[in-house]
């Protein structure tokens, strides 16, 4: 099992010239900080099935009820050459223990969402590029983003912290798949699902109670988490979390301490503090005081922190 997470991702985010005018669409963030901790597996899928650089732009057109990748110029169909090569790198890419994939942005081929879609009545911007599409259908639970929208701090967040979510269940999948794995791997999540969907966690909770001799559990297990951390950790939510954390102190503070935690974790559901902050204390707390429990939580770690995801959320 690779030591890091595998994260699929559109060639030209990465630097490569491999758009359709010889360029690229290099995203430093993505490769030179969040590259420092995952590996990128690099697709384009338009040089990859054939259409080489420079090529004439391409562009989604709704047609005879579906839609169609045609050339803007020559109007030249490409949706049959696209697939065709798709049906095979699909299988590869799922044939690899992805943690995410990460998208070019309003590409008719790569676009995740808001691309362009000429049809007779003008153009709509509600499409989805046929690459992009086929990886989500082939890889349901995969997290995928788009590098506009990682722009976004929260959402920047969310989705590494799936990234590595997603390499520690491959990490499980690749060992011991024993209910007693599984159950391990639920208790060392339980706050970070928690803190993305209350309702999820007692819910996944249920389905491991009644996991033995439930051959399918694996599978069951992946399709309610996926959705549940694609859901925004609110502050609320995360406070709720923090103020659960705190709980296991409640002998081991002073009146004083608890007051200060107390008082940091308000700051940070009214907007003052980050959510680093509480979480950078609690963690001085697990330390000294080693609760078991806490100390395997994923919640207070659970992406490297050199990428300062938490300090801006």
């Amino acid at each position: 099992m690779a030591e890091r997470p595998l994260v699929g991702i559109s060639s030209c985010l990465l630097g490569e010239n491999v758009r359709y005018d010889g360029g690229h669409k290099l995203d430093r963030y993505l490769r030179d900080t969040l590259g420092k901790h995952v590996d990128f597996v690099p697709v384009c899928p338009e040089v990859e099935c054939g259409m080489g650089v420079p090529r004439e732009a391409v562009r989604l057109v709704s047609s005879g009820g579906g839609i169609r990748l045609v050339t803007r110029e020559t109007n030249i169909d490409m949706t049959d050459r696209m697939r065709s090569w798709m049906a095979g790198r699909l299988e590869e890419l799922a044939a690899l223990p992805l943690s995410g994939f990460i998208f070019k942005s309003r590409s008719p081929s790569s676009g995740l969402m808001r691309v362009k879609v000429y049809t007779d009545r003008g153009v709509r911007n509600d499409g989805t590029g046929i690459f992009a599409k086929g990886v989500i259908e082939r890889l349901p639970f995969l997290p995928v983003e788009d590098d506009a929208r990682l722009g976004d701090e929260k959402l920047r967040e969310n989705f590494i912290e799936r990234i590595f979510v997603m390499h520690r269940w491959h990490t499980l999948l690749a060992g011991d798949r024993s209910l007693a794995a599984l159950l391990q791997f639920h208790a060392d999540h339980k706050y970070l699902i928690m803190a993305h969907c209350p309702s999820a966690q007692k819910l996944l909770g249920a389905l491991l109670a009644r996991g033995k001799g439930n051959a399918r559990i694996h599978d069951d297990y992946l399709a309610a988490l996926a959705p549940a951390l694609a859901r925004t950790a609110t502050p609320r939510k995360n406070t709720n979390v923090l103020l659960h954390i705190m709980g296991y102190f409640k002998r081991d503070l002073s009146q004083d301490e608890k007051s200060e935690l107390l008082e940091i974790v308000g700051k940070y559901r009214e907007g003052i503090l980050p959510l680093i902050v509480p979480i950078t204390m609690l963690n001085h707390y697990v330390r000294k005081y080693r609760p078991e429990y806490l100390v395997r939580q994923v919640y207070l770690n659970p992406h490297p922190g050199e990428l300062l995801l938490r300090n801006h959320v």
